[in-house]
């Protein structure tokens, strides 16, 4: 019989576990019924939040930089180098998790420092920029990543236009002449589980903007402020898939960057060494915080276990809590998915005890499939 050898790709359980504490759980759950299984860990994430930390677990160098934060207040953001290939996570700069006391500022929340982050990333010798995108506190659609790497964005008296996506309302020049050279000679991946267009029903401020605080006058003014800019700086790009990603960042690095965008799930497999791992394995556990229609539309359990059906190897999945039929995981190519949920009914105990609940899953499905 062939020896048992499973791979755990799953990404963070948010609020409780991250990915590589999800993978050191399941591991001690499996090897709890099947003592000296062989067991591979490679903690994934799709471009969001916890891209950045899945990069560090598979080898990567962790760097930081102090950038401008979104309200201006300067951060510590992280970001990963291997070699002349970065990830750099927006999050990490511009994210909500860097509002003060969670107070929201729709309308000014800027991009800026994710600008500087790539700029670090440059100056740390990247040629290879994976440039995750989500979670972001801004609907500026990139002006401030873009201002920090170079470009000016005028007003009418020729003074730079104030900071967020409000700001833009006032644009009457955009030069991007002065952009960082080195930007040429990257080759920038936007990588996003969204394929939002920038503007309209289906656009950031529309679709995420109450996520960061706007209300329903200040989407209808952030709408037509990014309109504007986008009318400015070249409108083709504007419904492109991925422009409307983290609040528009996406549609500044693919009009002014050279950007190109690719699910974020698919890039980190790629980045991540998934394939060599996935060709050793004969079970794969993925997972995350909650398995819902969500999953299915690009996040990163739904693109591990593609990528696993594909090869022939079964997949099981683990989750806080599970919103999908037998039916709908099955044609994702998920086995069997073990839910906390079901172990402990109150969602607050649950994700309390996130790391105890997850080693008896993982016992169970030692037990459903590997003994």
């Amino acid at each position: 019989m062939e020896t048992a050898r499973v791979l755990v790709a799953a990404d963070k359980f948010k609020g409780s576990l991250t990915a590589v504490q999800v993978a050191e759980r399941v591991t001690a759950g499996l090897r709890r019924v099947v003592p000296g299984l062989e067991v591979e860990t490679l903690p994934v994430a799709d471009g969001g939040d916890g891209t950045v930390a899945a990069a560090v677990a598979a080898g990567f160098d962790r760097r930081e930089a102090r950038v401008t934060g979104p309200v201006g207040d300067p951060v510590t953001a992280a970001y990963a180098l291997r070699g002349s290939t970065a990830v750099v996570e927006m999050a990490e700069a511009s994210g909500l998790q860097h509002l003060p006391d969670g107070v929201f500022a729709p309308l000014t929340a800027t991009t800026y420092g994710s600008g500087e982050l790539l700029a670090a990333a440059l100056d740390a010798g990247a040629t290879t920029i994976v440039f995750g995108v989500g979670g972001s506190a801004t609907t500026d659609g990139g002006a401030g990543m873009l201002a920090a790497l170079g470009a000016r964005f005028l007003d009418a008296d020729g003074k730079p236009v104030g900071p967020g996506g409000g700001g833009l309302a006032a644009l009457a020049e955009a030069d991007l002449s002065g952009l960082d050279p080195r930007l040429k000679d990257v080759d920038l991946i936007l990588a996003s589980d969204v394929d939002n267009p920038l503007t309209g029903p289906k656009g950031a401020p529309e679709v995420y903007g109450r996520q960061k605080g706007a209300s329903e006058e200040d989407i209808a003014v952030l709408d037509a402020a990014l309109a504007h800019y986008a009318s400015i700086l070249g409108p083709e790009k504007a419904a492109l898939p991925g422009a409307g990603a983290a609040g528009g960042i996406g549609y500044g690095a693919l009009v002014a960057l050279g950007a190109r965008f690719r699910p974020g799930i698919e890039v980190m497999l790629d980045v991540l060494g998934f394939a060599p791992a996935l060709a050793r394995a004969t079970l794969v556990i993925t997972g995350e915080g909650s398995l819902d229609e969500q999953t299915l539309h690009g996040k990163a359990p739904a693109g591990v276990a593609a990528a696993a059906r594909e090869a022939g190897i079964e997949v099981v999945a683990v989750c806080g809590r599970l919103a999908l039929e037998p039916e709908a995981l099955e044609r994702a190519g998920i086995r069997r998915a073990y839910a906390l949920a079901d172990l402990e009914p109150d969602p607050a105990v649950s994700m309390a005890q996130a790391g105890p609940l997850l080693e008896r899953a993982a016992e169970s499905i030692a037990r459903d499939f590997l003994s």
